[in-house]
């Protein structure tokens, strides 16, 4: 298996540079007229690494037979990917929507700063926060629907909706934290270091959310000149007729997903019920995001598959390291594979000591802003953000130069 470990490095290689380089992609699919939906196609970044994981799929199937190949494909756990995307259609849906923006606009008109102000602040600040609740997926979806016609439009310079995507993201990555179960690189070794959600708040929690403060306040700072206070969507709330009871099942919905997070057979169930009320109730509803959900499914399962083979090189670096090494080399490494899977490369090691396993999630968390295939819930951010930036496309680089200050602000925090 040497050979088929060194060429799905490589695969895994060519994923990424093939993520840093979609925007060109879109660039070149404005200009073509034969081949723009395929140039179209290369330049979503929910595609890349599907199609990647297909292609090494095929590869293997070549060089160690097909037979192994669908067997491998298969031993891959795909819980994460479909939680993904149940948890963000039914946080999309429009009652579960309404009452969050609601709720934010009663909580932006008690703020002593102006209301539209008050309310990116919010959506920076307390809806990652709130992830530690509902689970990140669950807060990017939200935060990311509501900052749309608010931070991602037109009349914003660039680098600014860059700089709040990298604020985002990285809120939401170490927002997390302030519960075991609702950030996936905590969740893969909560359970193999017994580390309960009280161990989390006090140990991680607090700086978490004092990070989240500071890169909320200066990001919307540096927004205010551009936010207005005229009436908009985001004015809108549940007084639109919509029946309690709607608003209860669709919670009730959420709630039951996150509850049965690892449970793939309740949560589809739930999933598939909530589709049929959804039906039943069609006046109460926007269109829901299914398209959007399954883009970003489909690249986590890529990620899933494409990642399940570089236990061989990624291991042995995580092992190695002395525990500040470890912080930095986790922050690092996040960047260009999943944080989930670093920590669970992690809880695999044996003899850690309490200060390794709390630097090597630290780095992990603060370094999941960094890329879109940092932390699961980036790619729902990327489908759900992207219409705002030119080209319809998120540049990687400017999301990278975006999160570098928020990330300072996490790795400074954490290592206090």
């Amino acid at each position: 298996m040497d050979n088929i470990n060194l060429i799905a490095a490589v695969i895994f290689a060519l994923a990424l540079i093939h993520t840093f380089a979609a925007k060109s992609f879109e660039r070149i699919a404005d200009r073509s007229k034969k081949h723009a939906g395929l140039f179209h196609l290369l330049g979503e970044i929910e595609v890349v690494f599907g199609l990647w994981a297909f292609i090494l799929i095929v590869v293997m199937a070549f060089v160690v037979g097909g037979k192994e190949a669908i067997e491998y494909a298969e031993s891959r756990q795909y819980t994460e990917p479909l939680f993904v995307f149940v948890i963000m259609v039914i946080a999309a849906s429009k009652p579960v929507l309404e009452a969050i923006k609601g709720l934010v606009s009663v909580l932006a008109k008690l703020l002593p700063i102006r209301t539209a102000v008050a309310r990116v602040w919010l959506c920076l600040g307390m809806i990652p926060l709130i992830g530690s609740f509902i689970t990140e997926p669950a807060a990017m979806t939200l935060a990311a629907l509501m900052l749309a016609p608010l931070v991602f439009r037109d009349g914003i310079p660039e680098w600014k909706k860059y700089g709040a995507l990298g604020v985002l993201f990285v809120n939401v990555s170490i927002g997390g934290t302030l519960t075991s179960f609702a950030a996936p690189p905590v969740l893969m070794v909560a359970a193999t270091w017994n580390w309960d959600s009280v161990f989390m708040a006090s140990t991680f929690g607090w700086k978490a959310a004092i990070a989240v403060l500071i890169n909320t306040t200066v990001i919307t700072f540096l927004l205010r000149s551009h936010l207005t206070d005229e009436p908009d969507n985001a004015d809108k709330t549940i007084q639109d007729g919509m029946p309690l009871s709607v608003s209860f099942v669709h919670f009730l919905a959420l709630g039951g997903v996150v509850v049965f997070a690892h449970h793939p057979v309740i949560f589809l169930a739930i999933f598939l019920f909530f589709l049929g009320f959804t039906k039943a109730y069609n006046q109460f509803q926007n269109p829901l995001i299914l398209k959007e959900g399954l883009l970003v499914g489909f690249f986590l399962a890529g990620l899933v598959v494409l990642g399940g083979m570089q236990q061989w090189w990624l291991q042995p670096i995580v092992s190695s390291l002395e525990p500040t090494a470890l912080f930095f080399g986790a922050l690092g490494l996040t960047a260009i594979t999943d944080n989930a899977a670093l920590t669970y490369l992690g809880s695999l090691i044996e003899g850690m000591t309490d200060q390794a396993k709390y630097m090597l999630v630290a780095g992990a968390v603060a370094g999941g802003g960094l890329t879109v295939i940092a932390n699961a819930p980036n790619p729902a951010g990327v489908a759900l953000l992207r219409d705002g930036f030119k080209d319809g496309a998120i540049g990687l680089g400017g999301l990278l130069a975006g999160a570098i200050f928020p990330t300072a602000v996490a790795a400074g925090m954490f290592l206090i």
